[in-house]
């Protein structure tokens, strides 16, 4: 056993550590050892003179791409009060909702999915300061006219002008689908048809408590299309915070099962709900993991039938695959794993990056909150995890971005391949040129290109890419979620509608 001056000796050579071009840590030589401690024996020094060093981010400025350009709009989010607590309350129709009060951006989850089978995509939103799930669908835009007169103060004339400038002197018109509510801090939903009726349904993911715990306030919740609306029906409950909900026919036997995501805090980890019928699911543990946040589903080894990945970030960074017999039985496998525990994974996507008929995965890592709000780091980025097949997958950093929390692939410049969007929660903001979205372009599968999207707005956690206007090129959706005692600008969902050239 070392003792204690041991201990901080070793734990201070630790912290003195490199990465390597994914974040995994590499062990110092002397010489980088003892120039560190000079350094820090100059910066001493310079204290005691006075003289306060200036930090400023080291990752570079990026320029946009001439040949690509966004229009930026904000996803107008109204005030949702269920109507059940204003009769609790004795309140008045409307009353609540044009009350002013501070408003927590918390914006879970973002989709450019079609819900309705119409042939267009809507926008799902997952919302926990609202604690709903609503689908924006895109009805056009009218042009904006100024109102105003002689009677009406500068302030409100500002408001008009400033209002037309931001939107490019449109205004953009949206239809709205409550799908449900009264559910704390959803945060994923997933659209499948569970019941095998012909129309979409939606599965919601529901934390239960937006701040780390291990209390059994998790649920998995059923919204069913039917004549009447959506129907909630609960398949889940007593389980630690659920993040993702994924599904897929893993037995084979014609019916929908779930991948289940648990992310507890201390406590966590994959479950499957085996499909019984009427709406009547089994339950059991496949994997025992703290910290899970995504559990995408395909087939990965390419034998027929559908696997279960998992991305781990609490205790451990991991990725991990549950692979299937063919007959519902999985088998774990570590696909990737980091000894750097600071890389603060963001999530996992599914993508066939190099189109070669095997699916990767892209990881997002940034997550920083640990560090305080928000100071980049080398290995903050992209992962790609590529596969090799026979369940080997090769990991490389394809794009770097301070504090990246989602990544979404898309063929930004209709080249027929696949570049990849990336969005920052935490980045170096003091810095006001770093950005806050990027994409990275594919050039024959290697990816040296960083192009700016936008610098505004920022605390942006979940992103997706699809055709939103129609126009038949793929528009960018982010949602924020404040970071407590932020003082940044609300903007819930951005979408960045891509101009046709």
């Amino acid at each position: 056993m070392v003792n204690e001056q041991e201990a901080t000796t070793q734990q201070g050579v630790a912290d003195l550590t490199e990465f390597g071009s994914t974040g995994n840590r590499h062990r110092p030589a002397f010489l980088t050892v003892l120039l560190v401690c000079i350094i820090g024996g100059l910066a001493v020094l310079w204290g005691l003179m006075g003289i306060a060093p200036s930090l400023t981010s080291e990752i570079r400025v990026l320029n946009s791409h001439p040949g690509h350009r966004w229009n930026p709009v904000d996803l107008e989010i109204q005030k949702y009060i269920p109507e059940h607590l204003q009769t609790l309350i004795g309140a008045e129709s409307g009353e609540l909702e044009s009350m002013e009060d501070p408003h927590e951006v918390r914006i879970t989850n973002v989709q450019v999915v079609d819900l309705d089978g119409d042939g267009k995509q809507e926008v799902l939103v997952c919302n926990a300061s609202q604690n709903s799930v609503i689908a924006y669908s895109y009805q056009g835009r009218t042009q904006i006219e100024l109102d105003y007169d002689a009677d009406s103060s500068p302030e409100e004339v500002q408001q008009q002008m400033d209002n037309l400038a931001e939107n490019q002197g449109f205004e953009y018109l949206w239809k709205e689908t409550l799908i449900g509510d009264s559910m704390v801090a959803p945060a994923h939903a997933t659209v499948v048809d569970i019941n095998q009726d012909g129309k979409q349904d939606v599965v919601v993911s529901v934390l239960g408590n937006i701040m780390p715990s291990d209390e059994l306030v998790g649920e998995v919740v059923l919204f069913l299309n039917t004549e009447d609306g959506y129907q909630r029906h609960l398949l889940l409950s007593d389980v630690r915070r659920v993040a993702d909900v994924q599904a897929g026919d893993f037995d084979k036997d014609g019916d929908v099962d779930l991948a289940v995501a648990v992310f507890g805090y201390a406590r966590g980890g994959v479950r499957l709900l085996e499909n019984l019928g009427d709406l009547n699911f089994r339950d059991s543990s496949l994997l025992d993991r703290p910290g899970v946040i995504h559990v995408p589903v395909h087939d990965y080894d390419l034998d027929g039938d559908l696997d279960i990945g998992a991305i781990v970030t609490q205790d451990e960074e991991e990725v991990w695959a549950l692979e299937n017999d063919g007959d519902g039985n999985f088998s774990r496998r570590l696909l990737y794993e980091t000894d750097n525990y600071d890389v603060g994974g963001g999530g996992l996507v599914a993508a066939d990056l190099d189109q070669d008929g095997k699916m990767d995965f892209l990881m997002s890592q940034g997550d920083n909150l640990e560090f305080g709000h928000g100071w980049p780091m080398p290995y903050h980025g992209c992962v790609w995890l590529r596969n090799q097949g026979d369940w080997t997958f090769k990991a490389e950093l394809i794009g770097k971005l301070g504090g990246t929390y989602a990544a979404a692939p898309s063929d930004v410049d209709a080249d027929g391949d696949l570049d990849v969007v990336l969005v920052s929660m935490s980045n170096d903001y003091a810095n006001p040129q770093n950005p806050s979205v990027i994409w990275v372009e594919n050039e024959e599968n290697q990816f040296q290109k960083q192009h700016l999207i936008a610098r505004q707005p920022v605390e942006l956690i979940t992103l997706d890419c699809g055709d939103v206007d129609g126009d038949g090129v793929d528009d960018i959706v982010a949602g924020q979620f404040r970071i407590p005692l932020s003082v940044v600008p609300d903007h819930p969902v951005r979408i960045w509608f891509k101009e046709k050239l």
